[in-house]
């Protein structure tokens, strides 16, 4: 994967979401292969699927411990399943903005090498709608394209960052926990929030004062006036 420096980002979904449920548009059509279609990672359901927009956040390998997230889970087991899946994805954002961790991503050198891994494919593998590098954590809005599920757009990521950060960091091991939260974006309003949200996640956490503050984000791509103008909780 090369530099991408200041290369500007689709930041557009292929159809027009005010007129159209994403969670509809292809929900009577066969997922072509490898894509998974309808599944469970013991959460809400997901819908992986060419077409769909996914919200992604995944985090470096220290950045959460095991012991504290299933600590969530057993307090959160006798909720209403989508209660337990929002009040969850709650306390794993609100931990990560703490800064826990190594916080790698905080290096310039390595924020980059994250940065040119998701500019790199998209409009090939996906379309990337929205990001934001966080210190420990990283947010991605990206719609999916036939043939590039979102394990494999993963893996995709995570490995060449991997190797290329550990290679700056002159370590050896786990950079990213393989453990992700994904949630499919349902109508126009979730994505106005989702953008909303990971654009002034740095607000949010005191890192910036205004979200186009902050280097490592699509915010400063978005034009005034687009989707992501104040953070809101997606």
């Amino acid at each position: 994967m090369s530099t991408s420096g200041e290369r500007r980002p689709s930041l557009t979904p292929s159809f027009p979401l005010a007129y159209k449920e994403t969670s509809r548009v292809m929900t009577n059509a066969q997922s072509p292969a490898p894509h998974r279609g309808w599944y469970s990672r013991g959460y809400l359901p997901h819908w992986d699927h060419p077409g769909m927009i996914q919200s992604l956040n995944f985090r470096l390998g220290d950045a959460l411990p095991s012991a504290v997230l299933e600590r969530w889970q057993r307090e959160l087991a006798l909720r209403p399943e989508t209660e337990r899946s929002v009040q969850l994805r709650e306390k794993v954002e609100d931990y990560l903005d703490a800064g826990y961790g190594s916080c790698w991503l905080s290096k310039s050198d390595i924020a980059q090498v994250v940065q040119d891994s998701l500019l790199h494919f998209d409009s090939k593998r996906y379309l990337l709608l929205a990001w934001c590098i966080m210190p420990n954590h990283v947010h991605v809005l990206i719609e999916e394209r036939v043939g590039f599920p979102l394990a494999t757009v993963l893996h995709g990521w995570k490995s060449f960052s991997a190797h290329q950060a550990n290679t700056r960091l002159g370590r050896t091991g786990e950079f990213w926990q393989r453990e992700y939260l994904d949630r499919y974006v349902r109508n126009a309003e979730h994505y106005e929030r989702a953008v909303a949200y990971i654009e002034g996640n740095p607000v949010k956490a005191g890192l910036a004062k205004v979200r186009t503050d902050w280097r490592w984000s699509s915010a400063r791509f978005r034009s005034p006036g687009s989707a992501g103008v104040s953070p809101a909780s997606s």
